[in-house]
């Protein structure tokens, strides 16, 4: 429960008299400070563009490149207009995973109120994108499996048993998708924390050093997993769409 209920950092005042002012959970106190430096540094980024860029200007320049030949890979060229959904989210993962490794903070990532949320934005934008791409009603045909695709006298025989089936079977295993993203970085980014400061108070000068350089790791890769499964959750709403629409 204390992974959930965080203690708060601060109340925010209500100026109706009537009413108490209200605590802020410390996740979404963190959570806003990285929006806050990542606001941050787009701003500054794009005031100063040149064309000899520098230093935060070529970063962010490699870092949009390092998004574009992610998603032309797995989504094509033309799914570079899903840039700012991919993009904020794996940039607001990985900042929210490394701000835990800052002595007196925490990482929002590692409370599941904040995964749970972000999962929450991913599972929605992907169908979202599928049914604006060809329409709600071709898109979702394709929660029908290959029943769809039967000749119409097979249809009209198996239709009414296959068809609860395969339509069953595709909400789970769609649903069970932002359960495993939720829980995947959860896990990872709280036990890694929990680590980190369970070694802290055993040999504060020695052993927090090399398990800080595999909590940098880590954070990585769980923020290459979130992007890399976003990206092909909107590969495949994509697919389906055309896929139906033909």
């Amino acid at each position: 429960m204390e992974a959930i209920e965080h203690p708060a950092l601060f109340m925010i005042p209500n100026f109706l008299p009537f009413l108490p002012g209200r605590f802020v959970p410390d996740h979404v106190t963190m959570a806003w400070l990285v929006m806050l430096v990542l606001g941050t540094l787009a701003y500054l980024a794009q005031r100063g563009l040149r064309e000899v860029p520098g230093p935060l200007q070529n970063l962010m320049e490699v870092t949009i490149e390092m998004f574009h030949g992610l998603i032309d890979g797995v989504i094509g060229h033309h799914g570079r207009r899903y840039l700012p959904l991919i993009g904020a989210l794996g940039l607001f993962i990985l900042f929210s995973n490394l701000l835990g490794l800052i002595p007196g903070m925490k990482s929002p990532t590692a409370n599941i109120n904040t995964t749970a949320g972000l999962a929450v934005v991913t599972f929605f934008a992907y169908h979202t994108i599928g049914v604006r791409e060809v329409g709600a009603l071709t898109y979702f045909k394709h929660f029908l499996g290959p029943v769809g695709e039967l000749p119409k006298p097979l249809l009209i025989i198996m239709g009414p048993i296959m068809i609860p089936v395969f339509f069953f079977v595709e909400v789970i295993g769609h649903l069970s998708r932002p359960v495993s993203l939720t829980i995947r970085l959860f896990g990872n980014i709280f036990g890694e924390d929990a680590v980190i400061l369970f070694l802290f108070f055993l040999a504060p000068l020695i052993a927090p050093l090399p398990m800080m350089g595999l909590a940098i790791f880590t954070s990585v890769v769980q923020t290459l997993v979130w992007v890399m499964l976003s990206t092909i959750y909107i590969a495949g709403a994509v697919e389906a769409a055309h896929h139906e629409g033909h």
